[in-house]
């Protein structure tokens, strides 16, 4: 929901300040390369940024994990207000999601779903939990929030129901290194929400 990929990663505009351009680069090295490979050296280098001017704006690899999932939520925020805005039926709204993922479904074959990734990855790390679950809880609030306005009493299963369809068929297409399986899944998927 994020490559910035509405819910999607952090990148769609050209940033303009050295932080904004560091949590950019963070995000899609985090999203490419993994939580664990990527230091804040690869950051600097990819934002164009010396290194010692990331410790201006982040004291640990952590504080920009952190920036990157607030980064994320915002831009998922965001994308989901735009839906609200152009798309007036709740049905109409959920295919809306459906399709800004399947606009992602080259760079998700290749690396994997942004929010997913980050927030699977994140989960097996030692030490505090961090608060990429947030990741998460955003799109299926908005997810409930159309269900329940199709009249849905099981508008949370739903909601549910429709990340985890997508998440796993990001897994599927990742592994399998085949965006057509996101592509088809779409289709199932808008069925599905038509026949509610």
């Amino acid at each position: 929901m994020t490559d910035a990929r509405s819910p999607r990663p952090a990148a769609a505009r050209q940033p303009t300040g050295k932080r904004e351009r560091l949590v950019l680069a963070a995000s899609r090295l985090l999203h490419q390369q993994g939580v664990e490979r990527t230091t804040l050296a690869d950051v600097a280098k990819s934002a164009e940024v010396p290194v010692g001017g990331v410790y201006y704006y982040f004291k640990t690899k952590d504080d920009v994990v952190s920036a990157v999932i607030e980064a994320h939520t915002q831009q998922t925020r965001q994308a989901l207000a735009q839906i609200e805005a152009s798309e007036r039926s709740p049905r109409d709204r959920l295919k809306a999601l459906i399709a800004q993922f399947v606009e992602q479904s080259e760079t998700i074959a290749r690396f994997g779903c942004p929010l997913g990734s980050l927030c699977s990855e994140l989960d097996k790390r030692d030490g505090e939990p961090s608060n990429a679950a947030e990741l998460m809880r955003v799109p299926l609030a908005w997810a409930e929030a159309q269900f329940h306005e199709l009249g849905r009493d099981d508008a949370h299963e739903l909601a549910l129901e429709l990340i985890a369809a997508y998440e796993g068929h990001a897994l599927l297409a990742n592994t399998l290194r085949d965006p057509a399986v996101l592509v088809n899944a779409a289709d199932r998927i808008n069925r599905w929400i038509d026949e509610l």
